[in-house]
């Protein structure tokens, strides 16, 4: 098999499919029967993944290219170059993909918040990325899902056969696992954290459902919560939805919610295993990786009963009803305030983290490859 595999998607601007796309590559390599091709974007800013260390695969050839995913190159440019490079399947991990390729491809779906959560979407932004999804879903032969709540959505909204749709789970990455408490002390004290913070990771995008937290943790101040505790929110921070930030302010509470933005590579572990305790509101998941990685971190979880992100966790955190500020505030201040608690989703959290590896991805990926 010449595989391959467009993974101009490892860059900062994809921090969840970009770390998907180098782990996934990582672990295929050794498993695949032949030649792995991985296209990359030559300039896009990376601050996150060693694409040096795939060196190490003997198989692999790593080929940079200037076109940039978002550009009508794409669909003019990078046909021309695939079929040079002659491969015998392509695995698109974007939906941003050319029409046609010369060779079976396969697409990785993630999500459909556009279609579940359309209110969040202006109607012309709505249109574009429902026409990319099914010309995208049109150009593919077979289809790669990160949960099966993912293949359902895709089945039910999109119509594409369950036949065709293989579940491929993602997985913590091998740095995300628990540290020495002094290690974690000197971390807290280089950024200026308390020893007991609550810990978000992701977008601040509205389905993320931050207001919600930063009302529940005020309602959590009002029922007792340890003063010197905080809400630390971090990740992405898009500009247009500034809803939290202002209500954190407006609440009289800017002091006990901290939001850090996006941190590096080398601050996130330490981040996750430092905190109290983890918690992701989101109501709606694909998958919900920080969750897991948190997990993998040792940290204790409390997250939203959102299918995609209950499949994930399973029994092995505290769950609420993402709608229900009362529910999401009982549930923090469970996580604060009950050591007990959070020994027990520390066990539970490890041992279902360990459930899910690259390697065990990687093979249900390439079984995917060999049907189509």
């Amino acid at each position: 098999m010449r595989l391959l595999i467009d993974a101009r998607v490892i860059q900062d601007h994809f921090p969840g499919i970009g770390r998907y796309a180098f782990n996934l590559i990582d672990a295929l390599a050794p498993l695949l029967p032949g030649d792995l091709l991985v296209l990359t974007a030559r300039h896009a800013r990376n601050t996150r993944y060693d694409l040096a260390r795939l060196a190490r695969h003997p198989n692999l050839t790593r080929i940079p290219t200037d076109i940039p995913i978002f550009h009508p190159h794409s669909q003019t440019a990078l046909p021309g170059l695939m079929r040079d490079l002659r491969p015998d399947l392509i695995h698109f991990l974007y939906n941003v993909r050319p029409l046609r390729v010369p060779a079976p491809s396969l697409l990785t779906l993630y999500d459909v918040i556009p279609r579940r959560f359309p209110q969040y979407y202006p109607r012309l932004t709505r249109f574009k990325i429902e026409a990319i999804q099914r010309l995208a879903i049109r150009s593919s032969r077979g289809f790669l899902a990160i949960s099966h709540a993912t293949a359902a959505d895709f089945t039910e909204l999109y119509g594409i056969s369950p036949e065709r749709i293989t579940v491929t789970p993602l997985a913590p990455d091998p740095v995300f696992r628990p540290r020495p408490p002094e290690v974690l002390a000197a971390f807290r004290q280089r950024l200026g954290l308390p020893d007991a913070y609550l810990l978000y990771l992701g977008s601040n995008k509205p389905h993320k459902n931050l207001p919600r937290l930063v009302r529940a943790w005020r309602a959590a101040m009002d029922a007792g919560l340890d003063a010197e505790a905080r809400l630390v929110i971090t990740g992405h921070w898009d500009e247009r939805y500034p809803q939290a930030k202002e209500l954190a302010r407006s609440l009289g509470i800017e002091d006990s919610v901290r939001f850090l933005g996006p941190v590096s590579g080398d601050d996130l572990p330490l981040l996750y295993a430092a905190a109290r305790a983890f918690i992701f509101p989101s109501q709606y998941e694909g998958f919900g990786l920080p969750a897991l990685e948190a997990m993998a971190s040792g940290t204790a979880v409390g997250a939203s009963r959102a299918p995609g992100l209950s499949e994930v966790v399973g029994e092995a955190a505290i769950t609420f009803d993402p709608a229900s500020i009362p529910e999401m505030t009982q549930v923090i201040l469970q996580l604060m305030g009950d050591a007990g608690l959070r020994a027990r989703l520390r066990d539970a959290g490890l041992a279902r983290a360990a459930q899910f590896t690259w390697q065990r991805t990687a093979e249900l990926t390439l079984d995917a490859y060999r049907r189509v």
